[in-house]
């Protein structure tokens, strides 16, 4: 408490660390290859106390390199996580949500990127994977060349999931256009209604392989039903199974073609968002059903692509960072007996909550930064910051200096991130359907308006503690990891001084904490 008062009064609400400039002199310029799994909770990685399955390629990176133990996504939920950490940004300055499989895209093409910045440092950027962040202006005709797109906000190169799994179009689109298209079986998507003949999983359960909610009753495709209505591009539809070989092959095929030049690979996972559709390789190999066999699936996917690193023999100066979209949730729309088979397993680790939550498990997710030429081997490091801080650490590693309208609220990270202090944020704020702010040990969370509903749905369909009340919430985090104990009315000065960081942050286009 002492802390967190002396901060506030001799700051005048400004952060009390500094990151101090590291040495240009000193440091190559890495390739940078950031793995974003979907929904992989704080848990569900080897390192940190899985049960039921292994990640072995997972555990190697961080014997060789740095475990975090506080590092948080910008939101619990993946749309705005994304939005974030690529803009710097908290996604409230946005609204951004969770976005409809035809949404325009999120982030206006004048809006400079991570990749944007990294582009203009001499690298060659690429994301491979789910992007769920729109495409076009609206109204998408699927069937021309689909822009703007990550090609217009800072990356060269893209293929992509256009959404996500559980939403149509099911089909590849790289860089502008949908793969093995057939004009004559033109593509139309609707999100209003059934424009289709194939069948909706609503009216044939009997047609699923994993029975599904209303939400996600609608055209069925590769057995699975989807949200929204999908007509055409028969020859362009993807096989989920398929994911982890032709993404890692995708990936390795621009790390490849790149390797004579510094490189930059989003690298973001659909495992293991559902439908978790688990190839013949890893069916049946976990203890835990279908999620079980996705995690054995997502260490193999990021094992191909570390030895596409390796086989190149680049994978010495490559700045590897493998985390998590948000926390996460076993029950998400799909019957695949997640529950069911979870035994003693822990998905969000020792933290309550999880995907959509205020609690910790929402947004303190695994995190592993790994570059042997810089980054000494076997540490443990308990800093707190956001993956929204990536965007003004690349930039500090590479000498750039942020203009003051760029990145707003990316804090400089790197010392943290390459293990030479455990010294992070002195405030972080985590996103959900309320906003919450860190502070060492100090948790509060905002209270929900009058005037606003309280969403029941994570407690109620997804079996997840939300952490929403009409009360302000304070936890000590040091006694108390889970939360339980609300102790904002025997400490209300530091409710009030927190708070009022939280307001500055909210009612300004920069933040005092930068």
């Amino acid at each position: 408490m002492k802390k967190i008062l002396t901060c506030l009064a001799i700051a005048g609400l400004i952060s009390c660390n500094k990151q101090t400039k590291v040495d240009q002199n000193t440091i190559e310029k890495p390739n940078i290859v950031i793995f974003y799994v979907d929904d992989l909770g704080y848990g569900d990685i080897g390192v940190n106390g899985l049960q039921g399955a292994a990640t072995p390629e997972i555990d190697k990176l961080a014997e060789g390199g740095i475990l975090f133990t506080d590092v948080h996504s910008p939101h619990a939920t993946c749309t705005p996580s994304r939005y974030s950490m690529l803009t710097g940004e908290y996604a409230f300055r946005k609204n951004a949500q969770i976005l409809p499989g035809d949404a325009p895209l999120l982030i206006n093409p004048n809006k400079k990127t991570l990749p944007d910045m990294l582009k203009e440092q001499g690298y060659a950027t690429a994301v491979v994977g789910k992007w769920h962040l729109g495409l076009g202006n609206g109204n998408v005709d699927w069937n021309q060349a689909v822009k703007p797109g990550p090609l217009e906000i800072g990356f060269d190169y893209s293929f992509l999931l256009p959404s996500t799994g559980d939403r149509v179009p099911s089909v590849y689109l790289e860089n502008h256009h949908v793969v093995n298209l057939d004009k004559n079986d033109p593509i139309t998507v609707s999100y209003k209604k059934n424009i289709s003949d194939r069948p909706t999983g609503n009216d044939h359960p009997e047609l699923l392989r994993q029975g599904a909610d209303q939400q996600h009753g609608n055209t069925i495709i590769n057995g699975i039903s989807r949200i929204g209505y999908m007509k055409g591009g028969e020859r362009a539809l993807w096989t989920d199974e398929d994911f982890p070989e032709m993404l890692a092959g995708k990936a390795s095929d621009f790390i490849t073609k790149h390797k004579d030049e510094p490189f930059f690979l989003y690298f973001a996972f659909h495992d293991i968002h559902v439908p978790r559709l688990p190839s013949d390789r890893f069916k049946g190999k976990s203890e835990m059903g279908f999620r079980g066999d996705v995690i054995l699936q997502m260490d193999y996917t990021t094992g191909l692509v570390m030895k596409t690193l390796k086989d190149l023999g680049i994978d010495k100066n490559t700045l590897v960072i493998f985390t998590s979209d948000n926390g996460a949730v076993l029950t998400d729309g799909y019957d695949d007996q997640a529950i069911e088979l979870l035994g003693d397993h822990q998905p969000n680790g020792p933290f309550s909550g999880g995907k959509y939550s205020s609690y910790e498990g929402g947004t303190r997710v695994p995190m592993i930064a790994y570059w042997p030429n810089k980054i000494e081997a076997g540490q443990v490091n308990n800093a707190t910051f956001s993956h929204i801080d990536f965007y003004a650490s690349f930039a500090d590693l590479l000498g750039v200096e942020l203009p003051k309208n760029v990145a707003v609220d990316s804090k400089n990270m790197l010392r943290p991130l390459l293990g030479e202090t455990d010294k992070g944020r002195d405030f972080m704020v985590e996103e959900g359907f309320s906003l919450a702010i860190r502070n060492g040990q100090w948790k509060y969370i905002q209270p929900i308006p009058k005037d606003r509903r309280i969403p029941n749905f994570m407690e109620k369909t997804k079996k997840i503690e939300g952490g929403l009340s009409r009360k302000p919430q304070l936890f000590n985090l040091d006694n108390d990891l889970q939360e339980r104990i609300n102790i904002a009315s025997q400490h209300p000065e530091i409710v009030e001084l927190l708070q009022h960081k939280l307001d500055s942050i909210t009612s300004s286009s920069t933040t005092l904490s930068k």
